[in-house]
């Protein structure tokens, strides 16, 4: 998703804004550009490319400056090129504009400003359309001006505005992806994201839906979509800026994954009373709540969708509610079947994802309950759901995530349980033994990830593959599904996932010598099952490398190799499995020298359908 940084105050809004761009580069990009006001006029420099590419050319300091608005674009509307690059201004050069999200209309405003106005377009963009549309309206109050753009357009976008005659001022609005204040002294802030400003400021104001917001350097008002001020207590952060960075990784991914056993242990400890019982802070379900319940939908995209495949495993089992899992693009979209008595569970790591808000608003126009598994507080899914529970995994910075999924996992386990007992379909002993197993996973991890010397030299043997197998049973294969996912995104390497019990309807037809298989044989009560499809597979020419619980002798006769995870009972398997999966992964892009923070294509949060 791209990032928006503005900045008004005394300090040097150049080096202010390009820092703030590069703490969002983690949301992936194509170009970068910066518009800042200086001697009466708005001056801009963009480029396609790295942040770098855009440094260069305004390492002048003639381009210094107390006020200006960066961002770096993710396109949807025209290639990546210098033309296309955010921001964009209209014809004279006097209003200019950054834009995150997508225009539905843009087509046919542009129709009406080219055919009516005369109005021509430098760009391919719908940014553009945008830029223009105000200065139609504009008459001496840009507030005024946005306004009415704003009232003519369609779509999903944060926009931030700023004015050669009004250069004491930054409009932003937003309506369905992020935008948040940053309040400082004699500065204020708009960005995409905290960690652009955090640096500088810990108060913000999180805009919500259809808010416009004015940012001046000694205040920052917000009025709602009818224009009537809004009066919010700022939000302060206490998480430290420290987190964001790599701490002598080489990659984030890799420090996020050696965080994994503290986000872990945060996410469970802080819900834990001194009984040792689940006290879910933001969660106000009551038994008679539960009790009605006739279905629970997990909706989720991505990585957190897989963390709900293993959700409707456990909640499931733990309260005998039935679950569904689905694709949040496609929920809507097949007019399920959801009343009052549904509990609808999303899950997102940026509380931004566009398809998951959709689905979600779905749901509860239909009566459901609102639950919501999110990383980021403040978040547009977090504000629009009835009960919130956050992950504590900090901020993550590498796109393909990581500790976000374990502790999206954690709180999948930690909801079953405390509606299982709550509704009396966990037994009291079964409640305490899994939380106490549970306690012990982050120590377990933490040992096993202090030696991937076997992972990385499976890494340098077949980071040249073009292809890979994942498969798995029951909850194996969920891992399965995460594993292939992980591989994908960051080494661009062919992966296939699969139930280890479909292959023999179709999928074994692709298996000859040498293919490459990862499986996963960590469930004790499908083992023997697990054994029958790597004899399968291996009788086929297949190069098997197993992930499997300590103790476990038996796979080493039918595995070509295996990788062995501290032992736990069945159901947490999920914790543990994946991380050699993750740095399995890691290890193959990093030998084939890939950008593994910002892999090709992708972006952190995806804002738009």
């Amino acid at each position: 998703m791209c990032g928006i940084v503005g900045y008004i105050g005394k300090a040097n809004a150049k080096e202010i804004i390009v820092e703030g761009l590069r703490r969002l580069e983690y949301r992936g990009y194509d170009s970068a550009g910066i518009a800042l006001y200086r001697n009466g006029k708005i001056e801009t420099r963009k480029h396609v490319g790295e942040l770098k590419n855009l440094e260069k050319i305004i390492a002048d300091p003639e381009y210094d400056s107390y006020m200006g608005i960066g961002h770096t674009r993710w396109a949807t509307h025209g290639v990546p090129s210098d033309i296309n690059a955010h921001p964009h201004s209209n014809s004279d050069n006097t209003i200019t504009v950054v834009h995150n999200g997508i225009i539905e209309n843009f087509l046919e405003l542009r129709r009406m400003l080219e055919e009516e106005h005369n109005v021509v377009f430098r760009s391919d963009t719908d940014t553009e359309v945008i830029a223009h549309l105000i200065s139609l309206y504009y008459d001496g109050d840009l507030h005024e001006a946005v306004n009415k753009a704003v009232a003519k357009m369609r779509g999903a976008y944060a926009i931030a505005v700023i004015c050669a005659s009004e250069p004491d001022k930054i409009i932003g609005v937003r309506k369905d992806a992020p935008l948040v204040a940053g309040i400082g002294e004699g500065c204020n802030f708009l960005a995409s994201d905290i960690p652009a400003f955090l640096r500088y400021v810990r108060r913000v104001i999180f805009l919500e839906n259809n808010e416009t917001v004015v940012v001046t350097r000694e205040k920052i008002t917000i009025y709602d979509e009818n224009n009537e001020q809004v009066e919010r207590e700022p939000y302060h952060v206490d998480w430290d800026v420290d987190a964001a960075e790599k701490g002598g990784y080489p990659f984030f991914m890799m420090k996020e994954i050696h965080e994994q056993p503290k986000a872990l242990a945060d996410t469970l400890k802080r819900r834990l009373d001194e009984n040792g019982d689940i006290v879910l802070d933001g969660i106000s379900l009551a038994r008679e709540d539960i009790d009605r319940l006739s279905r629970i939908y997990i909706v989720a995209c991505g990585t957190a969708y897989h963390a709900g495949l293993v959700g409707k495993y456990v909640i499931e089992k733990m309260t005998r509610i039935p679950v569904e899992v689905d694709v949040a693009s496609e929920f809507r979209y097949r007019d399920p079947y959801v009343d009052e008595n549904t509990l609808f569970i999303a899950i997102s790591q940026s509380g931004e994802t566009q398809d998951t808000l959709a689905a979600l608003r779905e749901a509860k126009g239909k009566g459901a309950r609102i639950l919501s598994v999110v990383n980021v507080v403040g978040s547009s899914v977090a504000r629009e759901s009835d009960d919130v529970f956050y992950t504590w995994a900090g901020p993550e910075i590498a796109v393909a995530s990581t500790k976000a999924y374990v502790t999206q996992l954690m709180c999948m386990y930690m909801i079953g349980l405390y509606m299982g007992r709550l509704k009396g379909t966990l037994a009291e002993a079964d409640y305490h033994d899994t939380i106490r197993e549970l306690l012990a996973v982050p120590d377990k991890l933490a040992a096993f990830l202090e030696d991937d010397t076997q992972i990385k030299n499976l890494a340098k043997r077949f980071y040249r593959r073009n292809e890979m197998f994942y498969i798995g049973r029951g909850l194996d294969s969920t891992v399965a599904y995460e594993g292939s996912l992980k591989m994908k995104e960051i080494s661009y390497i062919n992966t296939f996932a699969i139930a280890a019990g479909e292959l023999k309807h179709g999928t074994i037809a692709l298996v000859e010598e040498g293919t490459l298989f990862i499986t996963l044989a960590t469930q004790d009560k499908l083992f023997e099952k697990m054994l029958s499809n790597i004899e399968e597979i291996r009788a086929r020419g297949a190069y098997v490398v197993a992930v499997a619980k300590e103790g476990n002798r038996e796979i080493e006769t039918k595995a070509d190799e295996v990788i062995y995870i501290p032992s736990c009972p069945d159901d947490l398997t999920p914790l543990l499995s994946v991380v050699p999966l993750q740095l399995f992964a890691y290890h193959v892009a990093d030998a084939r020298k890939n950008n593994i923070d910002k892999p090709r294509n992708l972006a952190k949060s995806v804002t738009v359908e």
